[in-house]
């Protein structure tokens, strides 16, 4: 093996490192599950592509209870992990999104983004737009995923994320209600421990997004986005964790997103003595049960 291939040219621990020949090496997030039907709770899953060109995917889930064109209603998830490691495929997403589909007897979607430091940022926010339209593509049941056609209430969609993929649900919003998603009723938008800039330099972010303008980019902080007040959905749900070192981000843009003029609804819940994405490191836990109860609740509310 050629020297240049053993040189790291950056390393972000516990991310990824890169070396100098470009090969990127992620130490952690990279392990996937098939998609199945799950043999305790019915739930199909299964892999679409949504863009041949860029390979951008996405993993589908069904409920077990479904009647032949029985309308439910769908969630777009986005998964986190700083921009540059997961996908839905994971363990904890997969397992996550197939407890939430059992309980909640929804649709989802949960979209396999390209990502950074290979694609840069914006391309996962550009790539989960595309993905949504693509959902979109199906409002008169003729789209290209039968599952959709005959199964997504696109007057009932809600969109979802946690972490980093917070970040790009509210990225999603603000174009939803600022450029238009014809066919698409966005009813509301879940941030889970959202990741969110609080007004100092984040090497991460500066490194994986070399157009960004620093600590002003309103993608990376949205209390500098003048369009918040635009966010295209009519209700958020925001949940927030006491240990969570992104605990204070989630607090801003609940104040930031009240204050904006945004005519929508907004509540905030806190989960007590635990830290950031607990539901996904110990899902059996009694905490990460509330959490998931407080999602299903949220969608299937009138």
């Amino acid at each position: 093996m050629d020297s240049i291939d053993t040189e790291v040219a950056f390393e972000f621990p516990p991310l990824f490192r890169i070396f100098k020949a470009g090969r990127v090496e992620r130490f952690v997030g990279t392990e996937t599950v098939p998609p199945s039907t799950d043999p305790v709770t019915g739930v199909q899953s299964k892999d679409v592509v949504i863009s041949p060109e860029t390979g951008v995917s996405a993993r589908l889930f069904l409920p077990k209870t479904l009647v032949p064109n029985q309308k439910v209603p769908l969630l777009f998830y986005i998964h986190g992990g700083a921009f540059c490691i997961e996908s839905p495929f994971s363990p904890a997403y997969h397992n996550h999104l197939n407890s939430f589909i059992s309980k909640s007897n929804a649709i989802a979607v949960s979209v396999n983004y390209r990502l950074a430091p290979e694609h840069p940022v914006p391309t996962g926010h550009d790539d989960t737009w595309k993905a949504i339209q693509w959902v979109a593509s199906h409002c008169n049941g003729d789209g290209p995923e039968p599952w959709l056609n005959q199964h997504a209430d696109l007057s009932r969609v809600f969109m979802a994320g946690d972490s980093a993929g917070a970040n790009i649900a509210n990225d999603v919003a603000i174009r939803a209600g600022t450029i238009g998603l014809a066919g698409v009723n966005l009813v509301g938008m879940i941030l889970i421990h959202p990741f969110f800039g609080n007004g100092e330099p984040d090497k991460l972010w500066e490194f994986i997004n070399p157009t960004t303008i620093g600590v002003d980019d309103p993608m990376l902080d949205p209390r500098k986005d003048p369009r918040l007040a635009k966010l295209g959905c009519a209700r958020v749900l925001i949940l927030i964790a006491e240990k969570d070192f992104l605990r204070q981000r989630g607090l801003g843009y609940h104040e930031a997103l009240r204050k904006s003029g945004w005519d929508g609804a907004v509540e905030l819940v806190e989960t007590e003595g635990e830290g950031h994405v607990f539901h996904l490191f110990n899902p059996g836990c009694e905490k990460a049960g509330l959490l998931l109860d407080k999602m299903v609740s949220f969608v299937n509310q009138d």
